[in-house]
């Protein structure tokens, strides 16, 4: 059985102590100044008080409570009732915040069965399909895994949640810097973002148990299979980057692919050298 790893992911009781303790260290100083107790009556402090406190706690307790719901009626509802039965994913899915890697402003939309938007016109994938992709990789503790399109991060800090040993690249400068901040804020400091072109993977780590390819690419660019080790198992979006693709999941099989076609998919086209190989 595949063993969780804990990660430090943001704490809201310990938020939610802190900016509590700050904000009566606060009042507790103006109630100390003569002057200011002056000017308010009694019936005033108190309304004042009340108010406050309502907002602070209520505000905190009402975000960490309804993204916690969200989330669980995203694995129940979206996840459970599709094909996704993998325990360790259900719990991993049910875990990762997916609405801190997106703009404050689509918060409320993170756990909405569909893709969003993120910088420079990238997207982060449907929560099903994250699920559906690691799900297919198996990937177990102790593996190492390569992903190709680091986007927002999202996708490798779930992998976190199952191995220590997560590679990610981005051919986008701001978004491999934006993803590598949030990961670390977010206690995933263990999973190594790179700016580069992900076509020629990372012969560095290489070879790798798994690769989860989340850009769409005409081909299986030759560097990712050769860096996959035997019996590696290898997720890509396969067909027109205009249209749609199949995802297909590629197992190397003495050293030969093993061809796997899973559902159709629509996702961003890789970009960088894939670009040069069309038609050839």
């Amino acid at each position: 059985m595949v063993k969780i790893l804990k990660r430090p992911v943001d704490n809201p009781k310990a938020r939610r102590f802190h900016a509590l303790h700050a904000l009566f260290i606060k009042l507790k100083t103006l109630l100390c100044q003569e002057k200011w107790m002056k000017e308010y009556n009694l019936f005033k402090l108190i309304f004042a008080l009340t108010i406050i406190f309502s907002v602070a706690y209520f505000s905190f307790c009402e975000d960490d409570e309804s993204y916690a719901r969200m989330r669980e009626q995203m694995v129940r509802k979206q996840l459970m009732t599709r094909d996704i039965t993998d325990k360790q994913v259900l719990e991993v899915m049910g875990k990762v915040p997916r609405h801190l890697f997106v703009s404050p402003l689509l918060r409320r939309q993170a756990y909405r069965d569909s893709p969003l938007p993120i910088d420079e016109g990238q997207t982060i994938s449907q929560p099903y399909i994250v699920a559906l992709m690691t799900q297919h990789i198996k990937l177990e503790e102790g593996e190492k895994v390569l992903e190709i399109g680091t986007g927002s991060g999202y996708q490798a800090a779930v992998l976190a949640h199952l191995t220590d040993k997560v590679y990610s690249i981005e051919i986008r400068e701001n978004l491999a810097k934006k993803a590598r901040e949030t990961l670390s804020r977010l206690g995933y400091s263990q999973v190594e973002v790179k700016y580069a072109d992900g076509y020629f993977g990372w012969e560095e780590h290489a070879p790798f148990d798994a690769i989860i390819v989340t850009c769409a690419a005409n081909h299986v660019p030759p560097p990712l299979f050769k860096q996959l080790n035997e019996g590696g198992r290898l997720i890509i979006p396969l067909g027109s980057t205009l249209y749609f693709q199949t995802l297909t999941l590629i197992t190397k099989k003495k050293g030969k692919p093993k061809v796997k076609q899973i559902l159709g998919v629509t996702f961003v086209p890789m970009t960088g050298e894939v670009q040069k190989k069309k038609g050839k």
